[in-house]
């Protein structure tokens, strides 16, 4: 063992300075893909969009980032990380004023997919620096920890912001809280932020950024129309596509001298086991935002602004978990504290399961607040994992592999996990012979709880109650069901990384791995 590597170099004022400026971006990266779902009433009204460009409107944002995810990643390692970041930043903040003064549908649109591409670079690049910048391995576990707190705070605020705004400010102030920040990141930056690119990268492959790019939009788009509109040849279609264009991406790569995604990344065990369960997480942690938040609204009758607030607390959990991570890093193995963290979380779940339809508004809470807790330390080691084992210079293919995994663990858990409630609640429904609603009615209130909802405050006396009764009955049974899946993929998680991440780091007085052995978190 060499000094400098028994020894590495340690954080200063100025890493630690520099971390809390990469935060900022990393917080609006957040609120932007929760912000607008406030403003969509008011926009609505002022730029009287059809169906078809609402949904474009709302969505376009999160396909152009996961699209652009991994060339934006690979294009930091070739030109220079702070040097893609603050370029980032730069459209970022005209694209938000852009957006803001938006005067028509399609200018919306096209200036939310400006944003998407301009938000791809934000989250890989600073990934990449904290690789840089905190050599000493328990020193970027809190730095990674900080990192992921700061996307759980800017989920969490955005909402709450966006609220505020939208009391006293027209549709578009939402898209300005951005400006400022990336002004700030752009004028200290330079001075804080060091500058780091691989040296001996080869020029970037632009068919290989093409096919990332259509892979990830077609299983995405597929994804989201299936969990909106169930299955059809066109989900299928989209993923199917997406499947085989991403096919040929990998397959390409392994052709190339200079490739888009190095697949030796993916041979090492402790990064293929952190990807894994990475997506596994954001699987269950994407679905349950979903179902908790309809179940506040729409069974328990909660306002968003009220449904908002109780999701603090996951919030804070989840902020909190991420900050005690390092700590305890330092005495127990990774793998046994990410296996600890999901178990944390499908009791969590199990908890959700048990939740109470009438009044279990203060179970709901805790339990959320507990699977937050959990799932902090499976994000926060995950991460850790994947950007630790990868080697300095292409720890911007690796940040945007990370992003990557989690944004397809999302869609799909929004996919399957949202399918799954519609299904069970329409079989539910089925079931029910609601007198005094006509049949018409009733058929469309098998279409969803927020539909049956609209349908029973405008049927007359006890039929509307009646179908309110049965509709968030139904509704709960799904929830229940949906939250002990949630709980079976945390446990299964839980275990591979108990098996699988059981030799990965290491208390600090534990014996240096055997060489050629797989670099660990602590290790690299």
């Amino acid at each position: 063992m060499t000094a400098a590597h028994a020894t590495p170099h340690k954080a200063g004022a100025r890493e630690w300075t520099g971390l809390a400026v990469i935060a900022l971006p990393c917080m609006l990266y957040a609120m932007d893909l929760t912000v607008l779902n406030l403003a969509v009433p008011h926009l609505s009204a002022a730029l009287r969009p059809s169906s078809a460009q609402m949904l474009w409107i709302v969505d376009i944002y999160g396909f152009m980032l996961a699209g652009s995810l991994i060339t934006m990643g690979t294009l930091g390692d070739r030109i220079g990380r702070r040097r893609l970041l603050l370029i980032g930043a730069a459209f970022f903040g005209l694209a938000s004023v852009l957006a803001a003064f938006s005067t028509t549908a399609p200018m919306l649109i096209a200036t939310r997919a400006l944003l998407g591409v301009a938000g791809a670079t934000l989250a890989p690049s600073t990934l990449s620096l904290i690789r840089n910048m905190f050599l000493d391995a328990q020193e970027r576990t809190v730095a990674i920890g900080v990192w992921i707190a700061s996307f759980s705070i800017g989920g969490t605020i955005g909402p709450l912001i966006g609220g505020a705004l939208l009391e006293h400010f027209w549709w578009g102030s939402v898209f300005l809280v951005s400006v400022p920040v990336m002004a700030l990141l752009l004028l200290i930056g330079p001075w804080l932020l060091p500058e780091y690119r691989d040296p001996g990268a080869g020029r970037l492959d632009l068919l290989s950024a093409a096919q990332s790019l259509l892979a990830v939009l077609a299983v995405i788009y597929g994804l989201k129309r299936f969990a909106e509109h169930g299955a059809g040849w066109l989900p299928l279609a989209a993923v199917v596509l997406g499947v085989a264009i991403g096919w040929a991406f990998f397959r390409r790569q392994g052709r190339l001298a200079d490739p888009l995604i190095d697949l030796a990344l993916f041979r090492a065990p402790a990064f293929s086991a952190a990807l894994t369960i990475n997506t596994l997480a954001f699987f269950i942690a994407f679905g349950s935002f979903l179902f908790v938040v309809q179940y506040m609204q729409l069974v328990l009758g909660l306002s968003p602004l009220q449904a908002g607030l109780w999701s603090v607390p996951s919030g804070a959990a989840f902020a909190v978990g991420s900050t005690l991570v390092p700590r305890i890093v330092r005495r127990v193995r990774p793998g046994f504290v990410m296996a600890g963290g999901l178990l944390i979380a499908a009791v969590g779940f199990a908890l959700l399961a048990q939740v109470d339809r009438t009044d279990g508004l203060a179970l709901l809470v805790a339990a959320y607040a507990i699977l937050s807790l959990g799932l902090s330390f499976a994000f926060t080691l995950a991460v850790d994992m994947m950007v630790g084992t990868a080697p300095p210079e292409r720890a911007g293919a690796a940040s945007a592999i990370q992003e990557t995994s989690s944004e397809f663990g999302g869609a799909l858990g929004i996919a399957m996990l949202g399918s799954l409630i519609v299904a069970v609640y329409r079989n539910a429904m089925a079931g029910n012979a609601l007198e005094g609603v006509p049949p018409a009615v009733a058929e469309a209130a098998r279409s969803g709880l927020g539909v049956a909802a609209d349908a029973a405050a405008a049927l007359p006396g006890p039929a509307g109650a009646a179908l309110l009764e049965a509709s968030r009955e139904a509704f709960a049974q799904a929830f229940g069901l949906t939250a002990s899946i949630s709980a079976g993929v945390a446990l299964a998680a839980a275990l591979l990384a108990a098996f699988m991440l059981r030799g990965v780091g290491g208390p600090p007085r534990a014996a240096p791995a055997a060489p050629g052995s797989c670099p660990s978190a602590s290790e690299a």
